[in-house]
């Protein structure tokens, strides 16, 4: 991954993009990474969902389980000096 400082992102934003579309590539702000440039595709593919989270709960292993309990604590909360 090439690493861009941010000055010279802005200043050269079109080359930047175009290189984009071959790898990702890395924007730093005081020598720390901050930002990556994706190609298009590669963001459509990290961000698609394949399935809704309907779907991936009732295909989990516990989907059905009877045992599992849901209910929520009554304790109080704790005590702690301020």
């Amino acid at each position: 991954m090439n690493q861009w400082q941010l000055q010279d992102a802005k200043a050269r934003l079109s080359e930047l993009v175009r290189e984009a579309q071959a790898q990702p590539q890395e924007i730093t702000l005081h020598g720390r990474p901050m930002a990556v440039v994706l190609s298009l595709p590669d963001y459509a593919r990290l961000t698609r969902r394949d399935e809704s989270l309907a779907d991936f709960m009732q295909r989990s292993p516990l989907c059905g389980d009877e045992t599992l309990d849901f209910s929520r604590q009554s304790d109080a909360a704790r005590e702690f000096d301020l």
